[in-house]
């Protein structure tokens, strides 16, 4: 019951009550945007969303744009040569503070998505669609935040995200208190990560791992 009906009655109330408290700090964070770097506002990319029948099903997510025009479009952050070079100085306040996904909170009203869930994967990240596949975590609507995300986010390689996905999802299909007790533990997860910053790399999955490997190598050379 909670995983059909409670918890999306939540997502409409929370999501409500979030429309109405965020419409004019988007105001101004869409006129900061067009001044910064004139072009459209938001930026939609292709994802994953919820499967239905055993089939994979896809949705344009919604996001405030923090990256110039001239950024290839359809390309994850961690594959592109250098990050740096196309996020506008907007863009770099607004996705450390991840003020870029408030537009998403339009999407949970609709149904697109879910306050909590696992984050939607891009159309083209086969390996992270793959190993999700083996939880289950396919098989339910993706949201703005989740239990990955409140440990570890963007340094988290493939294969880990996929396994707090599948916590998650296995939390949320044991019965109401562990499904309701799971949300609340990431929703406030989610506002002492966004606090201080928690695993934002600019680069994308496993970036972090990467980089100590690299200063390792470093050291012993």
């Amino acid at each position: 019951m909670y995983k059909n009906i409670i918890k999306r009655f939540f997502d409409i109330v929370l999501s409500s009550i979030a429309i109405v408290l965020t419409a004019l700090p988007m105001l101004i964070v869409a006129i900061a945007i067009k001044i910064d770097n004139p072009g459209p506002v938001f930026f939609t990319q292709k994802r994953v969303g919820k499967s239905k029948n055993g089939q994979i099903t896809y949705f344009n997510i919604w996001k405030f744009r923090s990256m110039k025009t001239s950024t290839p479009s359809d390309t994850p952050t961690h594959l592109l040569s250098d990050p740096e070079q196309y996020i506008t100085r907007v863009g770099r306040f607004i996705r450390k503070t991840s003020i870029d996904e408030l537009p998403q909170i339009y999407q949970v009203f609709t149904g697109k998505l879910s306050v909590v869930g696992p984050r939607p994967a891009l159309w083209s990240q086969y390996d992270l669609i793959e190993e999700r596949e083996k939880y289950g975590a396919n098989d339910i609507t993706p949201g703005i935040t989740g239990w990955a995300q409140i440990n570890g986010r963007d340094e988290l390689e493939i294969d880990v995200k996929a396994r707090f996905d599948g916590e998650y999802t296995a939390a949320l299909n044991a019965g109401k208190f562990k499904g309701f007790a799971m949300d609340v533990r990431c929703l406030f997860g989610t506002i002492a990560s966004v606090l201080k910053s928690d695993g934002v790399v600019e680069g994308g999955t496993g970036e972090m791992k990467k980089e100590k490997k690299e200063e390792k190598e470093t050291v012993i050379k």
